[in-house]
């Protein structure tokens, strides 16, 4: 009986060991991606909506989930992408958001230095009661150009770039 009580204190101190041992770590490694934007209006991204104005953030690691940590005159948020894909369509790091029911919904973060795009999930219409997800209306005639219309980009700045 009594080596099963030392088999026990012994455990929980290897793991206080270990837990004491990643915090430390962890405050000395720099972050792996990190930069600002600027939100012109009320933003919805994954399960958080943002109001309007400067952010800052940061992705700490490689590992997945891949999490964002922003933060902002009006908090902070933490927000994790459902997917990633290696295609990215820009050459500067952006957010690309759409209109979806009234509301500026993030898609996707390209991320070109890191050659990664990050995909967040975002309402459907089962998901969100009577609201529908509505596109702006395109005239006939309209030049290939107005198509996207309801799509917009937010230039991300990248620390060190």
């Amino acid at each position: 009986m009594i080596w099963a009580r030392h088999l026990k204190l012994f455990t929980k101190l290897g793991v206080a060991a270990l837990a004491l041992g990643a915090l430390a770590t962890s405050g000395r490694a720099q972050n792996r991606y990190e930069g600002k934007f600027t939100l012109p209006f009320e933003t919805r991204w994954g399960g958080t909506t943002l109001p309007a104005g400067d952010y800052t953030f940061t992705l700490p690691s490689w590992n997945r989930p891949y999490m964002l940590y922003i933060r902002g005159q009006a908090g902070n948020a933490i927000i994790m992408a459902t997917t990633t894909d290696d295609r990215v369509d820009s050459d500067r790091a952006q957010l690309n958001l759409a209109d979806i029911a009234d509301v500026q919904t993030v898609q996707t973060f390209e991320a070109p230095e890191l050659r990664l795009t990050f995909i967040y999930s975002t309402p459907t219409q089962k998901h969100m009661g009577r609201k529908e997800v509505r596109q702006k209306p395109v005239p006939p005639t309209a030049p290939a150009s107005q198509v996207s219309e309801n799509r917009t980009s937010i230039e991300v700045h990248v620390a060190g770039r």
